[in-house]
Formats: C-alpha cells, sequence, structure tokens
C-alpha cells in the first residue's frame, strides 16, 4: 500500500506554505542570526522537516526515515566524492610543491589581487564547472585562492559568488539536458533561452567580484581589463549556447575569457598593484625562472583533471562505463512506496555508478598525476586519509543537506511551496527563477532544481498563456544565483578555504548578493516573457521517442582508446623532459664543482 503526498495539509495554499517554508527559514535563522555551525545547521534542519512531514503531511515514519537515509547516501555519493577527490587533487599538488610553481606563474601574469580573482574564480572556475561540476569548482578555485595569499573568507565567497554564470551550463550541460527530459522541450531552445538570459550577469559579475573585494574607487582603477573579461565571457557564452547547444558554454566562454585578460595584461597593467590591507608581504621569488617543462608539469594536474573530465561527459564513454561498472537497487521499503499528488509512483533507486562517476574520473587524475609531480603512492595514500580528515564535517554537513532535501521532496514539502508560487497567475514569470533558486538552496544542484520544478514550470506558463521555454529556462537561470547559499556548497567552499565551524561567515557575507542578482534575473525573466517577447527561441516539442538513447559502445570504447593513448603520451613526455632537465642540471653543477 503506498502513500500518497499531500501537497495542501490545510486546505489553504497559502497557510500550507507557511508551514511548508519553516524548514527553510530555520536554516536562514541559524546561520545568520544564531552563527551555527554548518553541520548542525543542516542536521537541526532535518530533523524539523521529518517532524513536519510526520505530523503535518502525515507521512509514515518509515518513510520519513527512509527518505532521509536516501539522500544522505546521495550525498556521500556521487557528491560527497567529487568534493574528496577534488580536494585530494589540490593537496597532492602543493604537497608535491608544484604550486608553488603555479603561485609564480600567476604572479608573473598579475599579482595584482582583483586580476587573479577575475582568473582563477571566475574564469578557470566557470571551466572547471563546464566540465566536472558538483562541488569540485568551488573546491578547486577557492583553495587556489588561499594557496595564492586571499583572505580565506574573501576567498570562498568570491569563488561561490563567481560560480553563479556557469552553473547552468554545468559538468557538459546536464542541468539543461535534465530540464530538456521532464518538459519535453529540445535541448537547444532551452539553451538558447538561457543564452539568452545568464551573459547580461556574465557582464556585470566581474565587476561585481571585484567591488566586493575592494570598492568601487579600486574597481574602477582596472575597469578596463573586468570590461575584457566579463565581455568576453559573455560573448563567448551567448554564441556557443545559441549555437553550439549547452555542453560547451561553460568551457568555451572559461578558456576564452582567460586567454583575453592575458593577452590584454600583456599590453596593460594597472598602475597600482592591490592586495588585501592585511595581507602579508608577498614572500614569493620574483628572480625565480620556471621553464615551460616546469610549468607543464606543474599544471598536470588540472590539464589531466580537464582531459578526463571532458572524456568523462561523452555520453558513448558513459554507456561503456556503466556497462562494466554500475550497481543500482531500489530502495527497501521506500521504492514505489509514495506516490505524487497525480497518483504517479516515486521511484527511489540507487545508482551506484563507481566507473563513469566525475569523481572517479578526479581521482584517477590524480593518481597518474602521482608520479607526474614527484611523489610516490605511499604519500599519496597519507595524503588522501589527511584529506579525509580535513573534510569530515563537510561530508556530514553535505550528507545531512542532502538527506533534507529528500525528505521535503517526497513529503511534498517542497512542491507546498511550488504550488503557491504557481497560484500568482500573470506574475508567474517573475516569480519563475525562485523556483529554480528554492530547487538549488535546498538541493544544491541546478540538475536536480529542474528535474524537480521543471514541469511544474511548462504547465504553469501554458495555463497563463506565456512560452513554456521562458519559465523552464527560468528555473535554470533563477538556480544559478541559488548555488552560492546553498549549505552545501558553503560547506565545500569552507573546507577549500580553511573555514571549517565558520559557515555562517560565509552565508552571511553570500546571502545578500543571491537575493540581488534573483531579483535582477527576476525582472529580465518577466521582461522577456510580456516585452521583448522576440527573444525567445522557436520549437517544436520533443516526441516520446526523441528521449530513447541508442547505446554507442564502438564509439565509446574508441574514445577510451583514444583517451589511453593522449594521456601515455602526455605522461611520459613530460616525465622524459622533467629527465633530462634533471640531468642538465646535474651536469652543469659538476661542471661547475670542478
Amino acid at each position: 500500500m503506498d502513500w500518497k503526498q499531500l501537497v495542501d495539509p490545510f486546505n489553504n495554499i497559502g497557510l500550507s506554505a507557511l508551514v511548508a517554508v519553516i524548514p527553510v527559514l530555520f536554516i536562514f535563522w541559524a546561520l545568520i542570526v544564531k552563527k551555527m555551525k554548518g553541520y548542525k545547521a543542516s542536521l537541526c534542519a532535518t530533523a524539523i522537516a521529518i517532524v513536519i512531514a510526520v505530523i503535518i503531511y502525515g507521512m509514515p515514519v518509515k518513510l520519513a526515515l527512509l527518505s532521509t537515509f536516501n539522500g544522505a547516501l546521495y550525498g556521500l555519493f556521487p557528491i560527497c566524492w567529487i568534493v574528496i577527490t577534488a580536494v585530494f587533487l589540490f593537496n597532492i599538488t602543493v604537497h608535491s610543491g608544484q604550486f608553488g610553481i603555479i603561485k609564480h606563474f600567476m604572479g608573473s601574469i598579475t599579482s595584482d589581487r582583483r586580476l587573479q580573482a577575475l582568473l582563477i574564480a571566475f574564469s578557470f572556475g566557470s571551466f572547471l564547472e563546464g566540465t566536472a561540476g558538483f562541488g569540485a569548482p568551488v573546491a578547486i578555485t577557492a583553495a587556489m585562492l588561499v594557496g595564492l595569499g586571499f583572505n580565506p573568507l574573501y576567498a570562498a565567497g568570491i569563488c561561490l559568488i563567481a560560480n553563479t554564470a556557469p552553473v547552468a551550463f554545468g559538468a557538459i550541460g546536464i542541468p539543461i539536458t535534465v530540464a530538456s527530459q521532464v518538459t519535453a522541450i529540445p535541448e537547444m531552445a532551452i539553451s538558447k533561452m538561457v543564452g539568452r538570459t545568464l551573459p547580461i550577469l556574465s557582464i556585470m559579475l566581474p565587476f561585481y567580484l571585484v567591488f566586493l573585494m575592494c570598492g568601487i574607487k579600486k574597481s574602477m582603477e582596472i575597469l578596463p581589463a573586468i570590461l575584457v573579461s566579463g565581455f568576453s565571457f559573455a560573448v563567448l557564452q551567448f554564441l556557443s549556447s545559441n549555437f553550439l547547444g549547452p555542453a560547451l558554454p561553460d568551457v568555451i566562454a572559461g578558456v576564452g575569457s582567460i586567454i583575453s585578460l592575458v593577452i590584454f595584461l600583456k599590453f596593460w597593467k594597472p598602475k597600482k598593484l592591490w592586495r588585501f590591507p592585511d595581507e602579508p608581504t608577498p614572500t614569493l621569488d620574483t628572480e625565480a625562472d620556471f621553464s615551460g617543462i616546469q610549468l607543464v608539469r606543474a599544471w598536470s594536474p588540472f590539464i589531466l583533471l580537464t582531459i578526463l573530465i571532458i572524456t568523462w561527459g561523452l555520453q558513448p564513454v558513459k554507456q561503456v562505463l556503466n556497462a562494466i561498472g554500475l550497481i543500482e537497487f531500489k530502495i527497501p521499503g521506500l521504492h514505489h512506496a509514495i506516490s505524487d499528488n497525480k497518483g504517479n509512483l516515486i521511484p527511489h533507486i540507487f545508482k551506484f555508478n563507481y566507473l563513469s562517476a566525475s569523481g572517479t574520473a578526479i581521482l584517477i587524475s590524480a593518481l597518474i598525476t602521482i608520479p607526474v609531480i614527484g611523489l610516490d603512492y605511499k604519500t599519496g595514500a597519507k595524503i588522501f586519509l589527511q584529506t579525509l580528515k580535513q573534510l569530515k564535517f563537510p561530508i556530514i554537513t553535505v550528507a545531512s543537506v542532502l538527506g533534507f532535501a529528500y525528505i521535503v521532496n517526497d513529503s511534498g514539502i517542497t512542491i507546498t511551496m511550488a504550488e503557491a508560487l504557481a497560484k500568482t497567475g500573470f506574475l508567474f514569470p517573475f516569480f519563475a527563477p525562485m523556483l529554480g533558486w528554492l530547487g538549488v538552496f535546498i538541493t544544491g544542484s541546478d540538475t536536480s532544481a529542474n528535474a524537480l520544478f521543471g514541469k511544474l514550470q511548462a504547465s504553469t506558463a501554458a495555463s497563463i498563456g506565456v512560452d513554456p521555454v521562458v519559465t523552464v529556462a527560468a528555473n535554470v537561470s533563477g538556480g544559478v544565483v541559488g548555488k552560492m547559499i546553498s549549505p552545501q556548497s558553503i560547506a565545500i567552499a569552507a573546507a577549500a578555504g580553511g573555514l571549517v565551524g565558520k559557515e555562517s561567515d560565509l552565508f552571511r557575507f553570500t546571502v545578500k548578493h543571491s537575493f540581488f542578482m534573483l531579483l535582477f534575473i527576476c525582472v529580465i525573466v518577466i521582461v522577456q516573457a510580456y516585452l521583448f517577447t522576440g527573444v525567445i527561441p522557436s520549437y517544436h516539442v520533443l516526441g516520446a521517442a526523441s528521449a530513447i538513447l541508442i547505446p554507442e559502445f564502438s564509439k565509446g570504447y574508441l574514445y577510451l582508446s583514444i583517451l589511453t593513448g593522449l594521456l601515455s603520451v602526455f605522461v611520459s613526455s613530460v616525465l622524459l623532459m622533467a629527465r633530462k632537465r634533471n640531468n642538465g642540471s646535474e651536469a652543469m653543477n659538476l661542471q661547475t664543482t670542478k
């Protein structure tokens, strides 16, 4: 006998929504007012959600606990798996001493903190979001900025805010792919619509980031560089999303803006370098001169990461890896035990795709990297254990946050809030981004938010005479600004920035900016819906057959073979050139001694 979700327990959607929003409001109160540690706030919010689900919504206790457990399991894998491996990759780079070379390289481009933030947090972070997604970009870029000497709070906060621009096209466009699957609107149509909204945010974001760091006066000192960074990113994001699709905008825009800014800095420099007021004097050896092979070796962890993540994102490769290494099972007592408000049974199947998971690609890149950067695997194992210890509280936070996400979704609490917003009628396009924002705040994922609210967005828009692609794209776009305050993202950024236990400081740093950007996107969407309808792309709704994926195992094996060859050539070349350089250095030292 299945239990049916109750969407309006008080027969008054407004009152029901007020009760439904209590767990969400608690998180804001706990982090902003009470300044509670992240893992404690998440655990308490989860407990409150369970109580409301059982007492108000009538959810059986067994189902509530199983739902929470299922969410925690998903939090551990694949989410925590990605974060652990990403931080591990960064830690071995630091331990080997190679990050010192990266710091010098960044200093040779610019030692100005404002410009470093644009290059790493904004552009490089976007590139990582486009390849890996799911927390890895914030984990890596925040750690890099702290390693360069940034104030930890600013490093983590800036990386969270910078991560808004690329989230919609993250992980090779998965958020838009999922939005397409649940709404039958073509991927390309959603990609175009999002690509006509987010570039406006992308133009202003670099200035916004720098302004947060140093104020308006110091921001104006590097306005030319800010414009180069923002406009190059926005133009490439617009072109790729409108003409190539959702898979590559982040990669193209991220790399393009890095190249554009680096070239520009060859011809232009700020009159005064800016660093944080309380920052210690730089200790970099400005006389050091690193060779090309040293730079390639130092950057090899991230080069290998890029190659592997892009390959792992190819559908044929995923199919091959899942055919070999996928364990999936129905959650006992929970699978098909809950039906939604329309009577459809909700599946609960846990997929342990231990080979095709992005975290596994990151781990493989780290394992290949270890000998390349001069470490042994015994040392690597010690660093991995240290990484687990470093991330113990963030792991608890992420697991509890996903447990929270599952219980509020399975009980109907989330749908109650969504239905209340859907009752706004003519004004719904204005509130549509708020649904995406809410979904990402709860789940930590734009992909999950689109799966959760995509269908509701499309059907509500159609009922008020607005093109569904506008509100579906609004769900995607609104979600990106919820990412910076999602407890899951806060936990990851705090871990990478050395702020574990200070999640409330980070939350208070980002929350007002999330609301401001959300309001900005809400205005854009309602204008698009009613005034500038010419920006809405034309499309045809997909048929059922369009969603069928035909296995392409031969292509998958071919891509993996090419990957193996490419990795072999890269690794052997780096090791060979490094050995030659070391031999040359030893010979020179010997001659000098004689």
